[in-house]
């Protein structure tokens, strides 16, 4: 094995791709920024807790955009994309690993400790089940394996959704009062799903409707998980969360912010399919005497 096959930014061939350059640098960015942040102070009065909150922020992001990979493929005709859906999965087991380093370390290195409050609070034990399951996905994501599981591990790799709406759920619990960002990503994943569920919506009416109907169903999928949520933990009247949304005054609310990023693919499928349509017919082809 020579070095070009190993490096992060080269492709399967070992030639340099810059989709894998920016993919890489997109990885590694954060965990500098929080690094810096630990070493300067940058934190606040708790930094090893605000560290492990960031980190865990970071992990679901890098989850999202590796579901997003195949949705995207599909939309905008990009193979390519394919080549860095390895590199953002193993980036997301890489953060939630360093999250869960992180909250031993603001735990003073007690294991005991850790297993404790593993063992006792309910987001914990969540988190720590997703973290485990993560952990086999990353072990098995590679060639070797998936030659020597074959089509187990497909099955296998399926429960990267579970885990990912476990990751979801325990960043939901953690965050107890404001749920804004738990929200918008919950409704970025509930789009990303949306799109394999309803691929033959794609399929016989096109990629433009596929991605209004996706977006329109994310935003309020966004907005029931919001309004259930806020209904159970603080007795708040589910009617008057979701008239919130609606009130453009104070913020605007995270179904829209949804919506929009489940919409992102709109623009270049609206170009492709503009140019589609005025590219000039070719030639008919004459039979052969």
């Amino acid at each position: 094995m020579e070095l070009s096959d190993i490096l992060p930014w080269n492709d399967r061939r070992g030639r340099f791709s810059w989709l894998r350059m920016v993919a890489f640098l997109a990885a590694v960015l954060p965990s500098l920024f929080i690094v810096w942040a630990l070493y300067t102070r940058h934190f606040a009065a708790e930094p090893f807790k605000e560290a492990t909150h960031l980190s865990g922020t970071w992990t679901l992001y890098f989850l999202l955009a590796s579901l997003a990979v195949t949705p995207l493929r599909r939309l905008v005709g990009w193979s390519r994309l394919v080549g860095i859906r390895r590199l953002l999965g193993l980036t997301a087991f890489a953060y939630v690993f360093g999250h869960f380093m992180l909250y031993v370390i603001d735990q003073d290195g007690d294991i005991a400790m850790v297993a404790s409050e593993i063992a006792l609070r309910i987001y914990l034990t969540i988190g720590f089940v997703a973290l485990v399951g993560f952990a086999a996905l990353a072990a098995t994501s590679f060639d070797a394996a998936i030659r020597r599981m074959g089509q187990n591990w497909r099955t296998l790799h399926k429960f990267v959704y579970l885990f990912t709406a476990l990751g979801l759920l325990h960043f939901f619990m953690q965050t107890k009062v404001d749920v804004t960002q738990p929200v918008l990503l919950t409704g970025v994943f509930i789009g990303l799903m949306l799109y394999r569920a309803l691929d033959g919506v794609r399929a016989r009416f096109g990629a433009v409707a596929a991605i209004v109907l996706v977006s329109v169903l994310a935003g309020l999928g966004a907005s029931v998980v919001e309004f259930l949520w806020y209904g159970i933990a603080s007795g708040a009247p589910p009617g008057r969360v979701f008239l919130s949304n609606f009130d453009f005054s104070y913020q605007i609310r995270p179904m829209w912010y949804a919506m929009l990023i489940t919409a992102a693919p709109l623009p270049v499928v609206l170009v492709k399919e503009i140019a589609r349509r005025i590219r000039p017919a070719p030639p008919p082809r004459h039979a052969k005497a």
